[in-house]
């Protein structure tokens, strides 16, 4: 699935685990390439859901220039949000933005989301089966996530943590396994794609760090006004912070255990994020390695080298 040179590609895709620094490499990337901004991250679709999911839309304001994001705060908090709705609000803004001559800048570290679109998923909506959910019976959460786990690996492990949540997660993985993908194995459209890597330990690092940021500057009051329109059990099902968060504001876990299990948590999901970029290289999807490590004008120029076929020029595109 590799993209010939001699073509400028018509999508760049930055992804990469939690706490890499993608927005505002990618916010970066749109100014200097005449682009704009497709979110890949399956929470930030949510109105009100911002501290706990990284939203940090800040990141979007470089100077006096606002950079234009897509895919966010598009469903209030307590809906559900599923990867066909992705897949459709993902084609309208690509061909909106490519209408309009710029660059669709696909930004995010929900890799289903990404591979989703870059190998032509034919999804189609999955509704409730009421006759599948009174099959069930008094089955065990053990036997459901065995079934479930038989349909592929697991793209979110919090899918098994809330048995509501696992039944849905069971109902769509059951509905779509037979779905049909088109024949042609090559991405729909010519895209080019990054991934922001840290060393393991320096993650752990950036990704304790920003959670005492996080907790410090309003996550916990987020979590406590969000709890006033939306019941607990639908933050819960969001799953890492809002699971966690919750738990706490509403009495079930203290504090220190509050902090310990979602520090762990978060940890595992961007262990199994990187799982994620690495199985699809071995699925034919090229990926470019960024050296997190490196300052942000050094990654810039790292992209565009290799998505414009030449060296960078530091003059920032007009928008």
């Amino acid at each position: 699935m590799k993209t010939a040179d001699s073509k400028v590609p018509d999508l760049l895709a930055i992804v990469g685990h939690t706490a890499a620094g993608k927005t505002t490499l990618a916010a970066h990337l749109a100014l200097r390439l005449n682009g704009e901004v497709i979110s890949a991250d399956s929470r930030q679709v949510y109105r009100g859901m911002d501290i706990g999911t990284g939203k940090d839309l800040s990141d979007y304001r470089i100077g006096d220039v606002q950079v234009s994001y897509h895919l966010i705060d598009l469903v209030n908090a307590g809906e559900k949000y599923s990867l066909f709705d992705f897949c459709r609000d993902f084609r309208k803004s690509y061909t909106d933005i490519r209408s309009r001559g710029k660059l669709p800048i696909l930004c995010g570290g929900t890799g289903l989301y990404t591979e989703s679109v870059l190998r032509k998923y034919q999804l189609t909506e999955v509704p409730q089966d009421d006759v599948f959910r009174k099959s069930i019976g008094d089955q065990s959460d053990e036997e459901l996530i065995k079934q479930l786990k038989s349909y592929g690996p697991l793209h979110n492990q919090s899918d098994t943590t809330d048995r509501h949540r696992l039944i849905r997660a069971l109902e769509i993985a059951r509905a779509t396994h037979h779905a049909d993908r088109a024949q042609d194995p090559e991405p729909q459209i010519n895209a080019k794609i990054f991934a922001i890597r840290y060393e393991p330990e320096i993650r752990r690092e950036r990704i304790t760090s920003r959670l005492t940021e996080r907790l410090e500057n309003g996550m916990i009051e987020e979590v406590k006004l969000l709890l006033k329109t939306v019941n607990p059990e639908d933050l819960i099902y969001y799953g890492l912070e809002y699971k966690f968060l919750t738990q706490y504001c509403i009495g079930e876990i203290t504090w220190d255990l509050m902090f310990t299990q979602l520090n762990t948590a978060i940890h595992q999901f961007a262990k199994r994020q990187m799982t994620w970029f690495r199985g699809m290289e071995r699925r034919g999807i090229e990926i470019n390695w960024i050296p997190g490590e490196l300052p942000l004008e050094e990654k810039i120029e790292f992209v565009m080298e290799r998505f414009q076929g030449k060296k960078a020029e530091r003059q920032e595109g007009k928008k």
